[in-house]
C-alpha cells in the first residue's frame, strides 16, 4: 500500500467513525477493492491532477482529497468500472471549491495607489518656452553650445561627449556648468523661473 493510499483509508477512516461514512470502515483500509483501484490508477489519476494545479504538491494534495471522497462514497457508487470518471469529478469539484475560496490580494485603503497625474501643460506655453531655451542656446559660445545641445539634448554622457569633441571630460564638465551659468542668467529665460 502506497503512503497517500494509507492516508486516503486512514482520513476516510477517521471519517467513518464520526458518521459521516461508511459504517463498516473498521480497519486501515475498510475495502480492499477501493486500495487495489488506487494502486492500479493513481499515477493516471495524479496526472490529472497536475494538469488542474501548477504545483505538484497541490496535485497531490487535490487528489488526496478526491480520493478520500471517493473512499467516503464508495458503497454508494453503483458501477465501479465508472471509477475513473467519478474521481475526475472528484478532483475537478474540488479544484473548483479551492478557486472560489482563495484569498484575495486587494485591500480597500483610504488613499489610491496611482500616482497622481499631473495636468499637461497648455502646448503653446511650451512651444514659447522651446523657443526661449533654444534662442538662449543659441548665444552661447559655439563649443559650449555643442556639449550642452550633446549632453542635454543627444543624451550623451560626459565621456561620449569629450569623445564626440575630442576633448577631455574634465573639459567637458567645466564648460558645461559655464553654459548652465550662463542659461540661468540669461534674462529670456527668467519668467519661467
Amino acid at each position: 500500500m502506497t503512503a497517500s493510499m494509507v492516508s486516503v483509508c486512514t482520513s476516510a477512516s477517521k471519517a467513518a467513525t464520526r458518521g459521516t461514512g461508511p459504517t463498516r470502515a473498521t480497519g486501515p483500509c475498510a475495502y480492499p477493492s477501493f486500495a487495489s483501484y488506487v494502486r492500479a490508477r493513481q499515477p493516471v489519476l495524479l496526472r490529472t491532477a497536475r494538469s488542474l494545479t501548477a504545483n505538484p504538491s497541490d496535485a497531490e494534495d487535490l487528489l488526496q482529497t478526491a480520493l478520500t471522497k471517493t473512499y467516503v462514497a464508495w458503497d454508494r457508487i453503483e458501477d465501479h468500472r465508472a471509477l475513473d470518471g467519478y474521481v475526475r469529478r472528484a478532483l475537478l469539484n474540488t479544484r473548483t471549491s479551492q478557486w472560489r475560496k482563495r484569498k484575495v490580494d486587494e485591500f480597500a485603503c483610504d488613499e489610491l495607489p496611482e500616482p497622481e497625474v499631473t495636468p499637461a501643460g497648455d502646448p503653446a506655453e511650451q512651444q514659447v518656452l522651446r523657443d526661449a531655451m533654444w534662442r538662449a542656446i543659441m548665444k552661447l559660445p559655439a563649443r559650449q553650445r555643442a556639449m550642452v545641445v550633446l549632453r542635454y539634448y543627444e543624451d550623451l554622457s560626459e565621456a561620449q561627449t569629450a569623445e564626440v569633441l575630442g576633448v577631455s571630460i574634465g573639459t567637458v564638465k567645466s564648460a558645461v556648468s559655464r553654459a548652465l551659468g550662463k542659461l540661468r542668467e540669461d534674462p529670456e529665460l527668467t519668467p519661467v523661473r
